[in-house]
């Protein structure tokens, strides 16, 4: 919705909250539902009015469960029975600098303030440590912001009894414990705030009068960003920035005024913006974004603009350069098509406004952001959240070679008569084993994003991806994929649970990335789990689809593999049975699988 898309009328949202809603609720159908409680040290119920709203534009549709004001420790630490039967997908502790119970005096010494930093820490560790005992899912907690008054005034970050020293202490400790926790998130509030304003995010009035730890006016920025989080951590994110080049790369037309002439580097003012804008992205890409371009341009000028020396991001750093005169939608359809990606992945940047208005209404999905002038590029994308960072794996960091070198498996597939000599071609190599402790952050990330082939679309934090992997009465594999282009990474996960008294082994998952589809990874992955069932005893497997607005490409997945259907309900969902017989043949022959232990 447009008028939830940053930058954003935050007047118009708190106006329009109820309209906004019910337009949303009929836009669509196809929500993820996430339970959600927040715990606030300050009053909420506005900041849940609003968070609402930007999760049902990102496809979640939440159910919150509100602590009463101020009890976000006791409805934890005192087992709140309708916390607990509400049973959360999520908690968000709201809490800010007001929640600080004790600060240093001016008195005390450093040994004093340190004893009172632990015990404040204490406090909120506690909690954190009663939650994973008690719920197993991730938590989003608050830092604290620098406070609206300053006793030492410039040296209050430097005195150890100033309050500004002892939040950023305090904070270093919420990091740290976030570094060593998985599932636990930071909401960085001390940015929100300087971003927003600090004497105007603060103003007293509101806290004395409401109890909000922020004034009324910056709440859909603040929910905006939590928002980004908690669609971040439920496989909501984008995956790849499709960029305009000329104006938006850099300054001029390569085709009109010649590389010699753009407007890159540090020669000029408008040089060292786009420079700056070409690093940003750079930095993307190294987090795991892909980059791609989609250019009205020559070809050849399209890559003479990407080698400019002063230039930061050459030809290499894209997975496909489309440059032509067609249509940036049709340009759109066929990058999305051709990186094996939905349309919603993409994130369409370009400076022409018309432009982005054809791409918004010809591409449903495609996020198409008002970037403004240059100068504002990088802040827009920055604040829009598209690519949060909840985890990131050693995948997420190669992600852009990995997609490269599935373009060049496309090409060499080309060039064969035979799909099977092709495949033998490749060399692949595949491990496929039981969840791992190295893997755990990548299975679960997986679980989140994967939509077109997975058949139950179940979602699983790594806290429960560890369970699994832990209980004896499941059976769990990953697969990874490697051949002579590059390693895929982990790209199947499979989640099975054993009925001993059956002889049977239920499915709740089964997934995989899409770029190895059609490599027969789906073949060495059942022969994988036909192996541990034949080794404890286990003769029968129940594979189940549920269909969703994503996935039809699999709703036959299971009579592929010699399933019988058994069953089918109106809506689409059915369950599929295979006996293993004994006289049971390897499905898969173009991949040399490591050997793995059952369990």
């Amino acid at each position: 919705m447009q008028e939830l898309e940053y930058p954003f009328d935050s007047e118009f949202i708190l106006k329009k909250s109820k309209k906004l809603k019910k337009q949303l609720l009929e836009s669509r159908t196809d929500f993820l539902t996430k339970k959600i409680a927040v715990l606030g040290g300050s009053t909420t119920h506005d900041i849940i009015r609003v968070l609402e709203l930007f999760l049902l534009d990102q496809g979640i549709r939440p159910q919150f469960y509100e602590s009463e004001y101020a009890q976000y420790w006791q409805d934890v630490m005192f087992d709140n029975p309708e916390l607990v039967a509400f049973a959360p997908d999520l908690i968000y502790i709201h809490t800010s600098n007001r929640n600080v119970t004790s600060y240093p005096a001016v008195t005390e010494q450093a040994e004093q303030i340190d004893a009172l930093l632990e015990e404040q820490y204490e406090h909120f560790r506690a909690l954190w440590e009663k939650i994973a005992d008690k719920y197993h899912c991730p938590v989003i907690q608050n830092n604290f912001e620098y406070p609206f008054y300053r006793v030492f005034g410039n040296q209050e970050a430097v005195y150890v009894q100033g309050r500004i020293s002892f939040l950023n202490r305090l904070n270093e400790k919420f990091y740290q414990y976030a570094r060593e926790h998985t599932g636990f998130y930071i909401h960085d509030i001390n940015y929100q705030a300087a971003a927003y304003g600090l004497d105007k995010w603060a103003d007293p009035f509101y806290w004395h009068m409401y109890k909000y730890a922020m004034c009324m006016q910056a709440i859909p920025a603040f929910a905006y960003s939590l928002s980004n989080i908690i669609k971040a951590v439920f496989g909501k994110n984008k995956k790849s920035l499709v960029l305009d080049l000329d104006n938006t790369l850099w300054g001029g037309i390569v085709g009109d005024d010649g590389v010699e002439n753009l407007e890159i580097g540090q020669e000029t003012s408008m040089g060292q913006v786009y420079a700056e804008f070409q690093r940003y992205l750079k930095a993307q890409k190294e987090i795991g974004v892909m980059l791609n371009i989609n250019s009205k341009n020559e070809y050849e000028n399209a890559v003479a603009g990407l080698e400019h020396p002063e230039g930061i991001l050459k030809p290499d750093d894209f997975i496909l350069i489309k440059a032509n005169w067609e249509p940036k939608s049709k340009n759109i359809v066929e990058i999305a098509s051709e990186m094996n990606v939905l349309p919603d992945s993409l994130v369409f940047v370009d400076d022409n406004p018309a432009e982005r208005e054809i791409v918004a209404a010809q591409v449903p999905g495609v996020a198409v952001p008002a970037i403004g002038t240059p100068e504002q590029y990088i802040r827009v994308l920055d604040h829009a959240g598209f690519f949060e960072v909840t985890e990131l794996s050693e995948d997420d960091r190669k992600r852009n070679e990995m997609y490269k070198a599935n373009l060049e498996r496309q090409r060499q597939q080309s060039s064969f008569g035979d799909y099977r000599e092709y495949l033998r071609s490749l060399q692949m190599k595949g491990t496929i084993r039981p969840f791992e402790p190295m893997y755990m952050a990548r299975i679960a990330q997986l679980t989140n994003k994967s939509n077109q082939f997975n058949l139950t679309t179940k979602r699983c934090t790594q806290s429960e991806i560890e369970q699994f992997a832990a209980a004896k009465d499941y059976l769990t594999r990953y697969g990874k994929l490697e051949d002579k282009f590059g390693d895929n990474g982990v790209v199947s996960v499979v989640i099975g649970r054993k009925d001993a008294a059956a002889g049977a082994l239920h499915l709740d998952l089964w997934l995989m990335s899409c770029r190895v589809l059609k490599r027969d990874m789906e073949y060495a992955m059942m022969d994988s789990v036909v192996e541990a069932c034949q080794a404890c005893g286990i003769g029968t497997i129940y594979g189940y689809y549920y269909p969703t607005a994503k996935n039809g490409m699999v709703k036959e997945f299971y009579a592929s593999l010699g399933f019988v259907k058994i069953r089918e309900d109106e809506e689409g969902s059915s369950c599929w049975k295979f006996e293993i017989g004994e006289d049971y043949e390897k499905k898969n022959a173009v991949i040399e699988v490591e050997a793995v232990v059952a369990k």
